[in-house]
């Protein structure tokens, strides 16, 4: 009898989407031969509550290693909803599980951030065959060192600051550039160490803005008329770092704003009269051709996945531990964020090589 791998990709998309199912595909294929079928699942778990599934030819996953993306569409269905039942009267997780039954699954793969993470983990409790592949821009998934599509993110940042520096320089300016990264900082700190930025700000270090202020001037001082400012989009100050998620999103909604981006790049122009600019990159972080290095590592995660299913380890996540693939517990990945650690190696970097922080 073939087995049945069901495979859905859910939450923000990113690039290395494709190679990882590739991975997946290919690795399977070559493991079982004929004894396989594919079921892809459309736009995630909603595809899957609402049995949106499609049996795959090999054909299929041909040429898609270089593909930004993904083949199978993405829907973001909030983990937070799926135990409501709302106005349409369906009941999400029987709709799942029933599903899955109709289509004889054996297993089901899931390709998503943390929030994917804690739907896998709720469908396995609930005795689904699950396994988890670590996909997001942001690497602030638990347990992993890596995930997919984060050092593609970081090489696009990257090429945006570089840019950055030739235009600040030219009409002595400083250039606020808003990073994607809600909760955590790692690929602003990656990418603004890469590109040279001169201030790093993160959700992790709440920034004064005198400090950042103080930075700018600084550099006026030393004859450098522009500086380069890589702020993360979840970002805040010392001042709202005192106050509950509720009560600072309140807070900047009266005052217009929904990051602080915009807010630094205003009260450095008013208290040290250098004139800023901003630049936000926002979804081209996410887009295109995934990195030679994602794309390798996406098969490589694809090729663990094939593995745990040959093996038939389920309820795991698969993940880069000391430099080697392998798998976390479900249950113990979920619910989790791998944040910046202020005394992370590299924030002890950047700051040894001037860098602030605004802290």
């Amino acid at each position: 009898m073939k087995r049945r791998v069901g495979i859905l990709t859910s939450g923000g998309d990113c690039p290395g989407l494709n190679a990882t199912i590739r991975g997946v595909a290919k690795a399977c294929y070559e493991r079982f031969g004929d004894g396989v079928e594919i079921i892809g699942i459309q736009d995630g778990f909603s595809g899957l509550i609402n049995n949106q599934c499609r049996e795959m030819a090999r054909s299929d996953f041909s040429g898609i290693l270089t593909t930004g993306g993904t083949i199978f569409g993405t829907k973001r269905t909030p983990f937070k909803m799926m135990k409501v039942v709302g106005e349409d009267n369906v009941d999400k997780v029987k709709a799942m599980k029933e599903n899955y039954k109709k289509q004889r699954l054996d297993c089901l793969l899931t390709l998503g951030g943390n929030g994917t993470h804690k739907t896998a983990n709720l469908l396995s409790e609930e005795g689904l065959n699950v396994i988890g592949l670590p996909k997001t821009i942001d690497n602030d998934i638990w347990g992993t060192s890596v995930t997919f599509g984060f050092h593609t993110a970081v090489d696009i940042a990257t090429d945006v600051i570089d840019r950055l520096h030739t235009t600040a320089n030219s009409h002595g300016r400083t250039l606020v550039v808003e990073i994607m990264g809600n909760k955590a900082g790692w690929l602003t700190l990656y990418s603004g160490i890469a590109g040279g930025a001169d201030m790093i700000v993160i959700p992790e270090i709440p920034y004064n803005i005198d400090k950042l202020c103080e930075a700018c001037e600084r550099r006026n001082r030393s004859g450098k008329d522009f500086s380069i400012l890589a702020v993360a989009e979840g970002a805040f100050d010392t001042d709202e770092a005192k106050l509950k998620k509720k009560e600072r999103a309140r807070l900047r909604a009266e005052a217009g704003i929904t990051t602080a981006t915009n807010r630094i790049a205003r009260q450095i122009e008013e208290k040290t009269g250098c004139e800023t600019r901003v630049c936000v990159p926002g979804h081209m972080l996410r887009g295109g051709s995934p990195s030679a290095y994602d794309r390798v590592l996406a098969t490589k995660f694809g090729v663990h996945a094939a593995e745990l299913i040959a093996d038939g380890k389920f309820g795991y996540a698969v993940a880069m531990i000391d430099d080697v693939v392998s798998e976390n517990p479900l249950s113990e990945v979920a619910g989790k964020t791998k944040f910046v650690p202020e005394d992370d190696q590299l924030v002890k970097t950047a700051k040894d090589i001037g860098i602030s922080f605004g802290d």
